[in-house]
């Protein structure tokens, strides 16, 4: 009768303890500074609650969307990261910075659910008289390092014939907004959603513009155009147009069909807290999965079939 009295209560005490375990996932985002990293954990709390921390996730800070694709090579179990849909292509075609790598390894890669795009903010004090790009010779611009952001404001200087003009300083983003305010530099370069968290910051300390490129230097770019509406950042009264890259949360084929399938759930089923968080979280649909091109994990196809979702086939 002991006996089977202490099996009935370890029983109980087994359920319990099981039923109060959270799976743990490790999302692997961007540097702190940035909206990315803001937007990461406001999906890692979202879907704790959500889930009812039956899901847990560990934000992990990130140098950019390169280091958390090459990563995914030798993580294992729930790693979950953010990258454009274009790093994955080039990855798996060895090209650019994955030149070395062996393509075959980021084939377990599988998306699960589009996050705001990434937009290139070009920052400059609104009485240092620079009111377009040109007006950036002799000048000095901050572009941060190992960034997308870095990597575009480069190639933008040079594909405007600005390559012997300007000053491009490669330190860490973090100290943008104090070397702007304290004329340490004249400009500086973030690509994060917008509202920005570094530029709401350097708006509030300074008075700034914001560089406008015209559809002939958007189209050298080729990115897609996006529009920051005026009053968007203290100060700046005027429409910007400049460029955007689609941005996703992937996993690998490691990751069970059940956990993905909850993850994805769950951070649609919390969109409309994330949106009382962030007006960047509206713009965010369904619509949004046409920019993957790495197939969906089977956990979260599984979710978009449940509602009806319309999917590419190359996504299946």
């Amino acid at each position: 009768m002991k006996l089977t009295k202490l099996l009935s209560i370890a029983a109980i005490c087994a359920v319990a303890i099981n039923a109060n375990a959270s799976e743990r996932l490790t999302l692997k985002a961007a540097k702190s500074s940035t909206s990315y990293y803001q937007m990461a954990v406001q999906i890692g709390e979202n879907v704790s609650k959500i889930t009812n921390k039956e899901l847990s996730l560990t934000i992990e800070e990130s140098q950019g969307s390169v280091q958390n694709v090459k990563e995914l090579r030798k993580r294992s179990g729930n790693y979950v990261f953010t990258t454009p849909p274009v790093l994955l292509k080039l990855a798996k075609s060895k090209e650019a910075m994955f030149k070395n790598d062996n393509p075959a390894d980021y084939e377990k890669a599988r998306a699960l659910f589009p996050i705001p795009y990434l937009t290139m903010h070009m920052v400059v004090k609104a009485d240092s008289g620079i009111k377009s790009f040109e007006d950036l010779k002799g000048k000095s611009l901050l572009i941060g390092k190992g960034s997308y952001g870095a990597r575009e404001a480069k190639k933008y200087i040079e594909l405007f014939g600005l390559q012997d003009d300007v000053k491009l300083i490669g330190a860490e983003l973090s100290g943008a907004v104090s070397a702007l305010k304290n004329g340490q530099i004249d400009g500086f370069a973030t690509s994060s959603s917008y509202p920005a968290p570094n530029v709401i910051e350097a708006g509030a300390s300074t008075k700034i513009k914001l560089l406008s490129m015209s559809d002939e230097q958007i189209a050298l770019t080729k990115r897609d155009k996006i529009v920051i509406p005026a009053g968007t950042y203290s100060g700046v009264e005027e429409d910007t147009s400049t460029t955007t890259l689609p941005v996703g949360v992937y996993t690998t084929t490691k990751m069970s069909e059940e956990t993905a399938y909850k993850l994805t759930k769950a951070f649609w089923e919390s969109k409309p807290a994330l949106e009382k968080q962030n007006s960047w979280w509206k713009a965010i649909q369904f619509e949004n999965l046409e920019m993957f091109n790495t197939k969906l994990h089977k956990g979260a196809l599984k979710y978009y079939n449940e509602v009806n979702a319309t999917i590419p086939e190359r996504l299946k």
